[in-house]
């Protein structure tokens, strides 16, 4: 990912300081507590998936568990139950890992998928605005607020998640971190070994919800009505 101006702007910003811009001898401060890094520590991951679990029932999203060679019934069960005809998904390599490209293919007729697609730019978010079910495999899956983190690329665009009316959610166990403390760890990490990181990253839990109008929460006011998350062992 390139910055632009990034130079320009840093000195800009040191002038208005009233000093010269530092660009060695900074060191990031190290606290005397952290009290962030404290809440769930040391859990295994089974024990976090009962607390994802757990909260769950508080933002409203249905919560089913199986390994690898269920997946595929307890996702056809889940799409049935959404009525969903027609799916749109990222283009996750996954999918292939998990079984759920040959669970698409042995589905054709039944229904239709749409693979989030680079090429065919605008359709995609078209095809999202149609779709009856969302599909997306959690990146990194905070078991303290129930929440799926998505790194959001030219194969994973935005409106999977935005715009069908429902959504499902794939948690391999293993993208399991006990809060958001943790999932700042992880992309800060990758950043600083020079990995590739995703220009945009979502946060989501749950259906979508709002309680701006006198605290009432209503759920399903803009995007998904309903969410499942499904947790792989």
């Amino acid at each position: 990912m390139t910055i632009e101006n990034r130079e320009a702007f840093l000195d800009k910003l040191a002038s208005r300081l009233g000093r010269e811009r530092r660009t060695e001898g900074v060191e990031r401060p190290k606290w005397s507590v952290t009290p962030q890094e404290e809440v769930f520590k040391g859990m295994s991951q089974d024990e976090l998936a009962d607390v994802l679990e757990k909260h769950c029932q508080v933002i409203h999203t249905d919560f089913k568990r199986t390994d690898r060679d269920g997946l595929t019934k307890v996702l056809q069960e889940t799409i049935d139950g959404y009525e969903g005809k027609l799916v749109v998904t990222s283009n996750d390599k996954r999918h292939q890992e998990y079984g759920v490209t040959k669970f698409f293919e042995e589905a054709r007729g039944q229904m239709d998928v749409h693979v989030w697609d680079p090429a065919a730019g605008k359709e995609n978010q078209r095809v999202a605005e149609r779709a009856d079910v969302g599909l997306v495999f959690s990146d990194i899956t905070l078991a303290e607020s129930g929440t799926v983190t998505l790194f959001n690329d030219k194969n994973n665009g935005r409106s999977i998640s935005l715009l069908p009316r429902t959504f499902i959610a794939i948690i391999p166990k293993s993208t399991l971190v006990p809060r958001m403390t943790q999932a700042a760890q992880r992309i800060h990490e990758a950043q600083a070994k020079g990995e590739d990181c995703a220009s945009y990253v979502s946060f989501i839990s749950g259906p979508s919800n709002s309680a701006d109008i006198e605290m009432n929460l209503i759920v399903g006011v803009h995007g998904p009505i309903k969410a499942t998350y499904i947790l792989v062992d």
